[in-house]
């Protein structure tokens, strides 16, 4: 598997992200980060060829959870620190160095985006898929034809998450008082 620079630039872009929103000691610095990271991670999600997953990463990670963030922020005390980043332990370090070698070790063996020989284009489900969809749907779009026809609950699932979400955050909107 080959990245490209975009492919890795993102990746970077996310890990640092995720870096900061766990090491910087300001908070909203840090929400900062957090919502660069979601939306990274969506972005990741669009190249992956999973659109709908990267609307709702970037719907409710980098919208409605920094918007939930940044209300939290605002109803509590800040503390005066001077230190710019949080102190970490050897022994964490150790630990998360060791999770990331272990997954790192498993990306050689996927396959690349887009590969035809890859067992999940070229499984029994994916190959019915790309063969009646068009047929039993009526879509012209294979993607919206499986999420709707072939995955519709699982699709409404995902609305519902969304819309749950920003209901959620619309009543504590509504219920905070902006002073």
């Amino acid at each position: 598997m080959t990245l490209t620079f975009i492919e890795a630039a993102l990746i970077v872009f996310v890990v640092a992200c995720a870096l900061g929103a766990a090491l910087l000691r300001d908070l909203l610095s840090s929400v900062i980060a957090f919502a660069a990271y979601s939306l990274g991670v969506s972005i990741i999600w669009v190249i992956l060829q999973a659109p709908d997953v990267g609307l709702t990463e970037a719907a409710v990670g980098a919208g409605i959870m920094t918007i939930l963030f940044l209300l939290a922020m605002a109803n509590t005390v800040r503390p005066d620190e001077e230190e710019r980043l949080e102190p970490v332990r050897l022994r964490t370090v150790l630990g998360v160095g060791a999770f990331v070698v272990v997954l790192g070790a498993t990306v050689p063996s996927l396959p690349a985006i887009g590969d035809p020989t890859a067992p999940v284009v070229a499984g029994e489900v994916s190959q019915y898929y790309i063969a009646n969809a068009y047929d039993e749907t009526g879509v012209k779009n294979a993607v919206t034809a499986v999420l709707a026809a072939y995955r519709g609950f699982d699709t409404l699932g995902e609305a519902v998450v969304v819309f749950v979400a920003g209901v959620a955050a619309l009543s504590v909107l509504r219920q905070e008082v902006f002073a």
